[in-house]
């Protein structure tokens, strides 16, 4: 891989009829799993799913769609829980379903827009062009404030 592309998991969150491509760095993501119901905890966050048990350690997992005040659906065979590392705390994030892992040139991402599909450029680090795709790169550092990471921290 050359120092001017980027390697990304891409996967797909319904909002309604309205199915968008996001990406994240593959550097950040430990592993991809299927979906399993969370453990549900008192007293945590609105978009909080709850806790699972990956090989004997407790993780937080949490919903995108709930994050991005998008609609949730039910789960599907195709989801999954995209297990990340965002500055040394591993979380899982629910996604509607993982299509695939590529490489794309950093010629070929826009800034962000002020808002894209609801979602404030808050959490973006672009858009990547990729044909006639659009990807929506988020920036997984800006999932969480520091108060949320603690409050998860404090549940588990």
């Amino acid at each position: 891989m050359s120092t001017n592309e980027i390697q990304l998991v891409v996967f797909t969150l319904m909002n309604g009829s309205n199915r968008s491509e996001y990406g994240v760095p593959i550097t950040q993501v430990q592993e991809i799993i299927r979906y399993t119901q969370p453990t549900r905890l008192p007293k945590s966050p609105g978009f909080m799913e709850g806790v699972i048990n990956l090989r004997g350690k407790v993780i937080s997992v949490i919903d995108l769609k709930k994050r991005f005040d998008m609609e949730v659906e039910d789960y599907t065979d195709n989801t999954r829980i995209i297990v990340i590392d965002i500055n040394g705390y591993t979380l899982g994030i629910i996604v509607d379903e993982v299509n695939e892992v590529l490489r794309l040139s950093l010629n070929d991402i826009e800034p962000p827009p002020t808002v894209i599909g609801g979602i404030t450029a808050e959490y973006l680090r672009g858009v990547g062009k990729l044909g006639d795709r659009l990807l929506v790169l988020l920036d997984l550092q800006k999932i969480l404030t520091e108060q949320e990471t603690r409050q998860l921290d404090n549940v588990v």
